[in-house]
């Protein structure tokens, strides 16, 4: 994230401005998406991430230094993994692909609010730029809050887009392999790592040399969708 705010050329102090607003956005997304991991993994069967107080929006519990840095740098990055014992489950593929479906829902959910809120705040500021009397503290407030949940939208989006790639270690791959043979499912989650760095190296590489991320394309089409017949149905509202 570091990278491309200086990429593109932005001053310092709006280069901070951004990382206060967009960070704390950052970290509540991964903490929902961990958190809906832990608790339908709970209501599965297997308490272990409840048992280690997993079960919590706190950034901190689900905080990795690495992670965290990368996302900080490069605007892709991962959360500690709440930790899933298979044994507990009364179907294990069942239930790993349910606690898998449940981090992208969750930042789904995340998103649809954010984008609404976001088309309300679009169209009541955008109101306020040509109405008189409307004092600069509101306008600013409103403002700030649109912008936030923008970021909210966008974000939430990417990361539901993101972990639902049908491929070791990410969510979509909990439920795509879910319908292979017990045998070669867990052949293939050996290699999750390896697969990560890869496709993170190749995203990176698709960003900062093609300017284009798919996800971010898709993230913006889903936001603008959501949002913009909010921001339209507000204006007329405000305009009558």
């Amino acid at each position: 994230m570091i990278l491309s705010l200086l990429f593109s050329g932005g001053d310092p102090l709006s280069i901070l401005a951004v990382l206060l607003l967009t960070l704390p956005i950052m970290m509540l997304a991964l903490s929902v998406h961990e958190t809906a991991h832990g608790f339908v993994a709970w209501k599965c069967g297997d308490n272990t991430a409840y048992n280690l107080g997993r079960l919590s929006l706190n950034p901190l519990k689900h905080l990795d230094p690495v992670g965290f840095l990368c996302l900080l740098i490069f605007g892709f990055g991962w959360a500690k993994p709440v930790p899933i014992n298979t044994r507990n489950f009364r179907n294990p593929k069942r239930g790993m692909a349910l606690s898998a479906l449940a981090g992208p829902v969750a930042n789904l959910l995340l998103g649809l609010v954010s984008a609404v809120l976001y088309g309300v705040c679009w169209g009541v500021v955008h109101y306020f730029s040509y109405a008189d009397g409307v004092s600069n503290f509101l306008y600013t407030l409103l403002s700030l809050l649109r912008q936030a949940f923008l970021y909210g939208a966008y974000i939430n989006f990417v990361y539901m887009v993101f972990n639902m790639i049908p491929i070791p270690p990410f969510d979509g791959s909990r439920v795509a392999l879910a319908f292979l043979p017990a045998k070669t499912y867990f052949g293939l989650m050996r290699y999750e790592r390896q697969i990560m760095f890869g496709i993170l190296i190749a995203l990176l590489l698709c960003s900062y040399i093609f300017s284009f991320s798919p996800f971010g394309w898709v993230a913006e089409r889903l936001t603008d969708l959501i949002a913009r017949p909010i921001f339209n149905g507000v204006l007329r509202g405000l305009l009558h």
